[in-house]
């Protein structure tokens, strides 16, 4: 039987690789800026996690904090407030979701599950519809409303009417003592 044997590489074989690598890294390189410039920015970065003395928060008051570029809603309720939201049945809810970053995905949206110091609730003030910032104690469930499109969130921050899907997003926080928060 004769033996077959591969042929000698030629000069033209070893052009043909050194190009395609020569091709793949410089499209790495100029792929490069592009991907780099989905990062985020330094102050973005700088903002990821922020501390917050409420201590003047009164209760029945808010007060608004930037966070990530996007307004943090802290809002001191009042018992009234509270028993208002514990009333409520989460069967009743547009969205049945605690939507709370420190709990898993599928925590139902009791108001123990928004809030873990039932006087203390501590949102994302961004409406979940289009993005709008809510104002507070407005609309007919005393929590937050968007004026753009109508959306109603009540005092634990979940959607109770208008187009908005979901309820206002709870960030992760901690109580770092009785008066101080670290959001992020």
């Amino acid at each position: 039987m004769a033996e077959i044997t591969a042929p000698e590489p030629t000069r033209r074989d070893f052009l043909y690789v050194a190009t395609g690598a020569v091709t793949a890294v410089g499209a790495v390189f100029a792929a490069w800026p592009f991907i780099d410039q989905m990062n985020p920015t330094g102050g973005v970065l700088a903002m990821a996690s922020i501390e917050q003395d409420i201590s003047a928060i009164q209760p029945g008051q808010q007060v608004v904090f930037k966070w990530r570029g996007h307004p943090l809603f802290v809002r001191r309720r009042t018992p009234k407030e509270i028993a208002e939201a514990d009333n409520v049945s989460v069967d009743s809810l547009p969205d049945p979701l605690a939507r709370n970053a420190n709990l898993p995905d599928d925590a139902p949206a009791t108001d123990k599950n928004r809030a873990t110091k039932a006087e203390w609730l501590i949102l994302v003030g961004v409406c979940t519809h289009l993005g709008c910032t809510p104002t507070a104690f407005e609309g007919e469930y005393g929590g937050w409303l968007c004026h753009c499109h109508g959306s109603q969130y009540d005092t634990a921050g979940r959607i109770r009417k208008g187009p908005a899907p979901q309820n206002l997003a709870v960030p992760v926080y901690t109580f770092l003592n009785p008066t101080r928060i670290r959001v992020g």
